[in-house]
């Protein structure tokens, strides 16, 4: 049986293994930071109905421009956003492989800061982009100083920021942004996937964007309005800076489908975010059962907890595993991850950790 050993591959990928969180059938899966919510029935049938009226034309290539979305999202956004400051592709992660393919390559390095989202790593290594690895300040934070200390250190020609951070569900201030655009003469992007699970007065990173021609904030459909299965991620730049992503994407890359799905959830945003004041709940009352155990719970702007004083991380991972409940174990020592739930998946993920966590140690 042919083996990747026994294929020409390229030497930089050779024994390496392929992104991917476990895909396990069980009755509470909490691992990979999903909405557990449902898209509500009304949002539904408009999606359904412009979908069928998009078959209509689906013999033809979709519009290369995306520019109903583009009107769209910036709409949606706001902070006087037009729409050629738009960009929109398949989930996030294609958004920002495209950024690594403009701005990286060979002979380019990009300043991550673990630990973060591990697909960062995962495009410098598609795109042939070194990777520099920048310290974080006590409690997972980032600071302007250590940022730009960092930045000095490693001369990047990426910079990536993850705010709300993912795995640990940190904020990071505006100034710290800040502070890294002017050290820098390369792209800083600032990922805010979760930034609708962020406190309603705390503001976005999209404030930042005039005058900054370098600076994109990315951001996605996939949590906030519960389309992880639609792949539809943005982001948001200098309309000089959306251009250039033109040079690397795929001809039509963004299907009339797809396109259509997302115009639907568009739509019915009000409606479509109400399920992040539930998460909200849900993620707080998670902590709050968490501490109560004697965990360390660190504080989140997202829609999941990362906590610590696990003895044994892996063993404590297999018994929730046992019992019908998948969360994320992400080799952080003495820590796992969980995504916040509906109630009943809440109820069901203390009953297991109460379970599994010694009396002494509550």
């Amino acid at each position: 049986m042919t083996s990747l050993a026994d294929l020409p591959l390229r030497a930089d990928l050779v024994g390496r293994t392929a992104y991917g969180a476990p895909q396990l059938h069980v009755p509470v899966t909490l691992n990979v930071n999903e909405n557990t919510h449902p898209v509500p029935q009304e949002v539904r049938a408009d999606i359904l109905e412009r979908i069928a009226a998009s078959l209509d034309e689906v013999n033809r290539y979709p519009d290369r421009e995306f520019t109903d979305l583009r009107l769209a999202l910036a709409g949606y956004l706001g902070h006087g956003l037009a729409p050629e400051q738009l960009w929109a592709a398949n989930g996030s992660n294609e958004v920002l492989q495209q950024v690594f393919q403009a701005f990286g390559g060979p002979g380019r390095t990009v300043l991550t800061f673990p630990p973060t989202y591990s697909m960062y790593a995962n495009y410098a290594t598609t795109t042939g982009t070194a990777v520099a690895i920048g310290r974080r300040d006590d409690g997972f934070r980032l600071s302007g100083a250590t940022v730009v200390a960092e930045i000095e250190r490693t001369r990047p020609d990426i910079v990536v920021i993850c705010a709300p951070n993912n795995p640990t569900g940190t904020p990071v201030g505006l100034d710290v942004i800040e502070a890294a655009y002017a050290a820098t003469d390369g792209v800083v992007i600032v990922d805010e996937a979760y930034g609708e699970f962020m406190p309603q007065e705390a503001p976005s990173a999209l404030t930042l964007l005039p005058g900054r021609p370098r600076l994109a904030v990315s951001r996605t459909m996939s949590k906030a309005f519960a389309f992880a299965g639609a792949r539809l991620g943005y982001l948001a730049a200098d309309a000089a800076f959306t251009d250039a992503l033109r040079l690397v994407r795929l001809p039509y890359h963004l299907s009339a489908i797809t396109q259509a799905a997302a115009l639907g959830a568009l739509a019915h945003a009000p409606l479509m975010l109400r399920m992040v004041d539930e998460i909200r709940v849900q993620r707080d009352r998670t902590a709050s059962g968490l501490a109560s155990l004697g965990y360390r719970v660190w504080p989140s702007w997202t829609n999941f907890l990362l906590f610590g004083g696990v003895d044994d991380p892996k063993a404590l991972w297999q018994g929730l595993l046992d019992r019908g409940v998948l969360i994320r174990d992400l080799a952080i020592p003495g820590s796992l991850r969980v995504s916040a739930g509906t109630a009943h998946e809440t109820d069901l993920f203390f009953e297991a950790m109460t379970a599994l966590t010694p009396v002494g140690a509550r």
